[in-house]
């Protein structure tokens, strides 16, 4: 495909890749993108391109194909969750008081995340007709990819979930869900959705100890309040690779039931994803993932590579 950046014209040959390889650029990585062109001010000296490619260092074109990537990447997939879960034993009818509230509900998280916020938890109804809910972005999203992501959610989860009053969608940016208990505060693993790379690593013993270490630390920076439940890191494996993990809890919890969830989770990495490339968890109440490849901001200007594909796996312990 041909994108024109001023006078300056770019070829790029896009692959299929994962919804989740880059994340969404925000407005200061766009301004970033058109700073690395250093366009004259006088668009008369732009008649010779090719003293206009001269002014751009080859790291600088990574880090713009890079960024060209990941708007293509998010805004193609966008509508795409990772999953979701309708409980099968909470059915109402679509003309129910329940249902109403519901939608009330949605209307009243889409408020907030309009007027700034990136975490909600709200209830709409009384007595046996309450509904409690609860939306959250990914700790290092911005607050306008944020309200994308919320608002992709609350359409699709009334969508794939239309006569559930327990209902649960998650993406890669954000996660959304409501139901008649009240549940929050609590840890809860019994639900969620599993990914990981089919391609193995190489060296797996110095590979899994390089990975417990980093989400050693980046538990620990969860559980802090100032972080309101994120951590995020990456640890330089080799010349040509390096490890990038986050975890991430929904801020109802408390420091103690972060942790635990987080335990809970990162022991996927033994079993499911063992010695994998990548790896994501998502549960209701917590989320972590590794790549050998950035997924999270600020980004990195590490050009994409071949990740490999993907396989998923969803559970139900209910």
């Amino acid at each position: 495909m041909r994108r024109n950046l001023g006078y300056f014209k770019v070829k790029i040959q896009v692959s299929k890749m994962s919804a989740t390889s880059y994340p969404a650029p925000n407005h200061t990585s766009l301004i970033t993108l058109y700073k690395h062109i250093n366009l004259p001010k006088n668009s008369s000296k732009l008649q010779n391109t090719n003293n206009l490619i001269i002014h751009i260092t080859m790291n600088q074109i990574l880090h713009i194909l890079v960024l060209l990537l990941v708007s293509v990447t998010y805004y193609s997939y966008a509508d795409d969750p990772s999953g979701n879960y309708c409980n099968p034993n909470t059915v109402v009818s679509s003309s129910s008081k329940i249902s109403s509230n519901i939608d009330h509900l949605l209307a009243d998280i889409l408020t907030k995340f309009q007027q700034g916020a990136t975490f909600i938890m709200s209830s709409y109804g009384t007595n046996k007709d309450m509904i409690y809910g609860l939306a959250q972005c990914r700790g290092d999203l911005s607050s306008q990819n944020c309200l994308s992501c919320i608002q992709d959610a609350a359409q699709q989860v009334r969508d794939l979930c239309p006569t559930q009053s327990d209902a649960r969608i998650w993406y890669d940016y954000c996660f959304l869900r409501y139901s008649q208990d009240k549940f929050y505060g609590q840890v809860d693993t019994s639900i969620g959705t599993l990914y990981k790379n089919t391609q193995n690593v190489t060296n797996p013993d110095s590979f899994n100890h390089e990975l417990g270490n980093l989400f050693d630390k980046i538990s620990e920076q969860a559980t802090k309040p100032s972080n309101d439940g994120l951590g995020k890191d990456e640890k330089k494996l080799s010349d040509f690779d390096t490890l990038y993990g986050l975890v991430q809890c929904t801020r109802d919890l408390s420091p103690v039931n972060c942790r635990q969830c987080l335990a809970i989770a990162i022991q996927n990495f033994d079993d499911f994803c063992s010695n994998s490339k990548g790896c994501r968890v998502l549960y209701s109440s917590c989320y972590v993932r590794y790549e050998l490849y950035p997924f999270f901001f600020p980004l990195d200007d590490q050009p994409p590579r071949n990740i490999g594909h993907t396989l998923r796996k969803s559970f139900n312990h209910h």
